[in-house]
């Protein structure tokens, strides 16, 4: 039975890590996120958010959009590859629902992972 659970070891937690990944990454992107990825050797995704206040003014807005994806990430965690991922949030993404930002992750997470697979 797999955990699903989002403990310290799935977060990209340094400086050091989240300029790892934005050093020539693999892209998904859409009009409201883009998400950056490196193959890492721990055997399993890890997850940076970056959420800018020029993006969405409000801490409530950033944290929701936040809270969403760390939510999708953990429920897909099993599905992806060992990669280092940021989520970067773009204008416009506080107007989302919360379900349609679900799914738009989910085509992300999958899109992603296609990419990740096709460049190892």
């Amino acid at each position: 039975m797999a955990r699903h659970t989002f403990t310290r070891e799935l977060r990209l937690l340094t400086p050091a890590h989240f300029k790892n990944v934005f050093d020539n990454p693999v892209r998904a992107a859409s009009p409201y996120l883009t998400l950056l990825a490196k193959p890492n050797e721990l055997g399993h995704p890890r997850l940076g958010l970056a959420v800018p206040k020029k993006a969405l003014k409000r801490a409530v807005w950033r944290n929701r959009i936040k809270r969403v994806a760390r939510e999708s990430f953990r429920l897909k965690q099993h599905q992806l590859p060992s990669v280092d991922i940021v989520v970067i949030a773009k204008r416009g993404v506080g107007e989302v629902p919360n379900d349609e930002l679900f799914e738009l992750l989910d085509r992300l997470w999958r899109t992603l992972s296609r990419r990740c697979n096709d460049s190892a």
